[in-house]
């Protein structure tokens, strides 16, 4: 059975930093494009980040220059590292994984989320 486990969240206040990681339990891990979606509360999850097989990684315009991205096969492990954190990133995080070459769109598996408060 597939798993995906995130950890890492937590409360932090504005400016601060986070670092989730995601531990999956894949067959063969490298195989898969791997990302990361938020839901606020009352708000449809969106995208975040994500990396490709080949370590390309994409951002979500509202992260680009605070959040990276970045896998380490060896471990089949995923993290988003997350700076100047600002209270409008406050939400859920879902690690997701897909069997693909390109980047990840409709994930073939979720992570159950962690939570991520930033106070102001």
């Amino acid at each position: 059975q597939v798993q995906l486990v995130e950890s890492g969240g937590g409360l932090v206040q504005a400016g601060g930093s986070l670092r989730l990681s995601c531990a999956a339990s894949l067959r063969t891990f490298s195989r898969y494009a791997m990302g990361w979606f938020r839901q606020a509360p009352g708000e449809e999850r969106e995208f975040v980040a994500a990396i490709r097989r080949n370590g390309d990684t994409y951002y979500a315009d509202s992260v680009k220059g605070r959040f990276t991205i970045s896998r380490v096969n060896a471990k089949n492990t995923v993290y988003l590292q997350m700076n100047s954190l600002k209270p409008e990133d406050t939400a859920v995080y879902y690690c997701a994984a897909k069997d693909t070459a390109v980047t990840i769109r409709d994930p073939d598996y979720w992570g159950q989320g962690t939570q991520v408060t930033v106070s102001s």
